[in-house]
């Protein structure tokens, strides 16, 4: 079993946001999660990111995967 932590997406047309969540890596974008680690609104300036940073670093020491957006928002947030 795979795990990636990648971004779900939610919102209204027009009007996203997201969480950012671990996955199985071949379950679809929109499937249930694992474990929801935090939550990411690009329609904010600038955009607004909250990440648990504690259990994000706990899913990366047990392998899971970063997909390249959460690369880049863990990589401003400082845990990447």
């Amino acid at each position: 079993m795979s795990l990636m932590i990648r971004l779900k997406r939610l919102g209204t047309k027009k009007k996203p946001h997201s969480r950012i969540v671990v996955l199985e890596k071949s379950s679809g974008r929109d499937s249930r999660e694992i474990d929801n680690i935090g939550f990411y609104d690009p329609t904010k300036n600038p955009p607004y990111t909250k990440v648990d940073k504690p259990k994000a670093e706990k899913w990366l020491a047990s392998g899971a995967q970063l997909s390249e957006t959460v690369k880049s928002i863990f990589k401003k947030q400082g845990i990447f």
